[in-house]
């Protein structure tokens, strides 16, 4: 009776403490195997990584098209574009957006943890909004002072710009390396790609008046891809100057798994 009554204690006892540790246990493995940590950790790195991306493209180029917008609007007698117009670049922009959350990263992106710094994505946003807005004059001077375009041809070629820029920083900030040295996932490239075409031909399409569009002559359009291709080179010389400097700038932080004192307790089973 004695012995059972031992045996019982005992189990309740391990019970009790197995109960403890998994209170206790920020993580509670069900298998002795720690790989599960190793990919939950490379997960959210990547996960980081690409939200970072999504974010600071939407800033740059929501900060970039309010300045031109707004500046447009002081001195123009019609509306830059129409609220159709708009919600068609929002609509059609967003579509290689989609992809950035299954985009592929460069080493270093990973490499190490990265933290949230709002000085950053304040720095970004204003230096790629002002490029962005500095190549949106260049093409307003150009479609007013030597195309002397009507209403109808300012918007169709602004909203081709627009978008076309906007296709393009997408490629050109989701990696710190050249454009041309770091691979995008085919998803993205391939819809980044494919609205580019879509964008060029939607003014040569039959719906196209139905938006306010008219057909593009094609000196205007050789212009357009001129000032987009510029606007990619200067884009990339903005990168290498911010990332360069956000690089050396940084303070070192310590890694809170570096500090014994601050891990986290892991409920392994027995």
């Amino acid at each position: 009776m004695t012995r059972r009554r031992f045996m019982r204690q005992t189990s309740a006892f391990r019970s009790i403490r197995l109960s403890m540790w998994r209170e206790a246990a920020d993580i509670f493995l069900l298998k002795r195997d720690l790989g599960v940590l190793v990919r939950g950790v490379d997960d959210g790195r990547k996960t980081f990584a690409n939200t970072m991306k999504y974010i600071s493209i939407t800033t740059s180029a929501n900060f970039g098209n309010m300045i031109s917008m707004a500046a447009a609007s002081l001195y123009l007698p019609f509306l830059p574009l129409l609220a159709k117009q708009i919600l068609l670049n929002n609509f059609l922009s967003d579509i290689p957006a989609l992809a950035i959350a299954g985009d592929n990263l460069d080493v270093d992106q990973v490499r190490r943890p990265r933290h949230w710094d709002i000085h950053f994505v304040r720095r970004f946003m204003v230096s790629f909004g002002l490029v962005s807005s500095l190549f949106d004059f260049a093409t307003f001077a150009y479609l007013l002072l030597a195309v002397h375009a009507t209403a109808a041809t300012f918007q169709t070629a602004w909203f081709v710009e627009s978008l076309l820029t906007e296709l393009s920083i997408v490629l050109v900030v989701r990696t710190q390396k050249r454009l041309w040295r770091s691979h995008p996932s085919h998803l993205l490239a391939g819809l980044a790609l494919g609205v580019g075409i879509i964008t060029i031909a939607i003014p040569f399409a039959p719906f196209a008046s139905r938006f306010g569009f008219v057909p593009l002559p094609g000196p205007v359009l050789a212009v357009l891809l001129a000032i987009t291709t510029l606007y990619v080179l200067v884009s990339e010389i903005t990168k290498s100057r911010l990332f360069g400097h956000g690089n050396r700038s940084k303070p070192r932080r310590e890694s809170p798994g570096s500090n014994p004192k601050s891990v986290a307790p892991i409920g392994i089973p027995g």
